[in-house]
């Protein structure tokens, strides 16, 4: 079945910000999706904490705090953390998209990997551990499901932090535990306790796994496992596979040694001594790819190969064409009849063979003497750590260059060499390497507060431009100072890029034109305005507004004066309809039985409900917009008023 189309989150628009594309992989404890940062403009992995995780509040609050120390960890090596958020009943986090495939997902394709590649997997293994032990950061669940192999050749690892989040929930997760158990220290197994050493463990059984294609325990039960792991002692790679190389095989028992004390104090440590044996290890110290696991090895059941034939004939001429039989030798056997050569022939093939031997050992020693070496044009794109390793190999003696932006190569992996590809050297040369420090990118400076020319003037010194001014009304953040930039303060962007300021535009000025003084006297105090006012003789409706200044909508300052334009204030208002019954010699309001109706009273009530309510008492309703909070804030004529049934009720909100 298509997950695009089951999935729900496929297609949504997470925390307003990630346009979920599609669904890459589900595990036990998370969904990871395809996304697109809308904000951004690009192209991120959103992990999903499945339900039963985020509705425990002890993981989502130490997964908030493990997000955040993840995210200020930098290292080529380490799936970068952008973002953790929550949306609803979804906590998520924002990651460093790598298109690729998983270590586990190669390990099932190809099986054991010889010994050089398990290394060059390991090396950018042990440097992101190691970056993160330098941190006072550890991983707690490395194994081959969290190490990335990205298709342009990078590695990188996943995860961190998630094992101790989920350390805080209350819940059994027997599921979890089966995952990992292969990969867990006997500290681990017995108490619980984890440090830089616990990862140092993990990376072993992980190396061993690597040469062997097999996990040192396996095929029981998890206990059982768990139990193998505190009582038995790791076992080398060649008691599994005969004829691994001795060097991996000290790495790995190095690394799992039961005492914690025992093993390399962090993942620093045991990279040096990794880098170490992959410069010692020979080339051809890969065991035959042909035998399979577990069985015996082949020179142990046959007989070796003989040696090819050496061919001497143009360096060794035949002895009897120089001297003839040796003395004391006997009769040569009889040989088969040929034709006879004349002495002048046969000394011309000896002088032959004899210039034929001389250019063949004179060549030999020029090709000898040509030992200049060539910068090998696969170190650039290479991880620094790796190509210093390939080059110190080939006989250069290597410096690293201070490292240069780039906005295409990945930080840490080498951006170009000096002297440049194909450039011949002696052994010994100096040959710098220069490392990417990946795209250059400044933080958007702090300008909340600032008056918009003083936030221009700043973001130009970080080489920052200004693209829109946005406005939006303020009760807090006084007329003109910036609240807020997109994106975000502290975000890092690319420089001479452009970004919007959102700018107070203070208080928008209500409309209270037509209403009566006391409501309209409200609204103003309410909203922080000073109201005044000015009556004048004629209006059609005594004691209202019939003008004000500021007008609607103006910008203005909390506590700004609004001078109000009345209608007379003396004597009462009476309605047309009221007047007419009056010369009419009727009461005001009607007789009982009239037709009229009551205006309910619907102040301070939503707007839609209050228009609801006027019609369906009968009466028609003229909405104004002045304050914008959703609340009727007056309404004319009042609450209480009878009135003929399709009067017009202006209510302002």
């Amino acid at each position: 079945m298509d997950t695009t189309l089951t999935d729900p989150l496929v297609g949504k628009l997470l925390d307003g910000r990630y346009r979920v594309e599609s669904r890459i992989a589900r595990g036990g404890m998370a969904t990871v999706y395809l996304a697109l940062d809308i904000r951004l403009d690009r192209t991120v992995a959103v992990k999903v904490m499945h339900r039963s995780l985020a509705e425990d509040p002890a993981f989502v609050r130490r997964f908030i705090g493990e997000a955040k120390s993840v995210a200020s960890l930098s290292h080529p090596n380490v799936v970068h953390v952008f973002d953790q958020g929550t949306d609803g009943d979804n906590v998520y986090l924002s990651m460093e998209y790598v298109p690729g495939r998983t270590l586990r997902d190669v390990l099932r394709a190809r099986g054991r990997l010889p010994a050089r590649e398990a290394l060059e997997v390991m090396i950018p293994v042990l440097a992101a551990l190691g970056a993160a032990h330098q941190s006072g950061l550890v991983h707690r669940d490395v194994k081959p499901e969290n190490v990335l192999l990205a298709d342009d050749g990078r590695v990188k690892v996943v995860d961190f932090g998630l094992a101790r989040a989920i350390e805080a929930t209350n819940q059994t997760r027997t599921g979890v535990m089966i995952g990992t158990i292969g990969y867990m220290s006997p500290e681990q197994v017995t108490a619980g306790a984890t440090d830089a050493r616990s990862d140092v463990y993990a990376a072993g059984i992980m190396l061993f796994e690597l040469l062997t294609g097999r996990q040192p325990y396996e095929g029981e039960t998890p206990m059982s496992v768990a139990y193998r792991h505190v009582h038995d002692t790791v076992p080398v790679p060649s008691a599994v596979l005969p004829g691994s190389p001795p060097l991996l095989d000290n790495l790995v028992a190095a690394a799992t040694a039961r005492d914690p004390a025992n093993r390399p104090a962090d993942a620093t440590a045991l990279l040096v001594a990794a880098v170490e044996a992959h410069r010692m290890l020979p080339r051809d110290s890969v065991p035959h790819p042909s035998v399979p696991i577990g069985a015996p090895h082949a020179h142990a059941s046959a007989a070796p190969e003989p040696p090819a034939p050496v061919n001497h004939t143009l360096i060794q001429p035949r002895t009897d064409l120089l001297t003839g039989p040796a003395a004391g030798t006997g009769t040569p056997p009889p040989a088969a009849p040929r034709p006879r050569r004349s002495a002048g022939a046969r000394w011309f093939l000896v002088g032959l063979a004899v210039v034929m031997v001389i250019a063949v050992g004179v060549t030999g020693w020029l090709f000898s003497q040509n030992t200049s070496i060539v910068v090998p044009a696969t170190l650039v794109g290479k991880n620094i750590t790796a190509a210093t390793d390939e080059a110190e190999q080939r006989g250069f003696v290597v410096e690293r260059g201070k490292p240069e932006h780039d906005e295409k190569a990945p930080k840490g992996t080498v951006l170009r060499t000096d002297p440049v590809a194909g450039t011949e050297r002696d052994p010994g040369s100096r040959l710098v390497l220069i490392a990417s420090a990946g795209p250059k990118r400044v933080a958007v400076p702090n300008v909340v507060g600032m008056s918009e020319p003083e936030a221009r003037s700043r973001l130009a010194e970080v080489l920052i431009t200004v693209d829109d001014v946005r406005k939006q009304a303020s009760e807090t953040v006084p007329r003109g100072q910036v609240m807020r930039t997109v994106p975000a303060v502290g975000n890092l962007v690319k420089e001479n890029s452009r970004i919007d300021l959102v700018v107070s535009a203070g208080l928008l000025m209500p409309d209270v034109r037509g209403m009566p003084r006391d409501q309209a006297d409200g609204v103003l105090r309410g909203a922080g305005f000073t109201p005044e006012f000015v009556e004048q003789t004629d209006s059609a409706q005594p004691c209202t507004v019939i003008a004000q200044d500021p007008l609607p909508k103006a910008e203005i300052d909390k506590g700004a004066v609004v001078r109000l334009t009345l209608s007379q204030c003396n004597g009462e208002w009476q309605w047309p309809w009221e007047r007419d019954r009056q010369r009419e010699g009727e009461q005001p309001g009607g007789e009982e039985g009239d037709n009229v109706v009551i205006i309910p009273n619907i102040v301070f009530k939503d707007f839609r409900a209050a228009r609801d309510e006027l019609r369906a008492a009968g009466v028609r309703v003229k909405m104004k917009r002045t304050l914008g909070r959703g609340r009727v804030v007056a309404q004319l004529p009042p609450g209480g008023q009878p009135v003929p049934p399709g009067t017009e009720v202006t209510i302002w909100y």
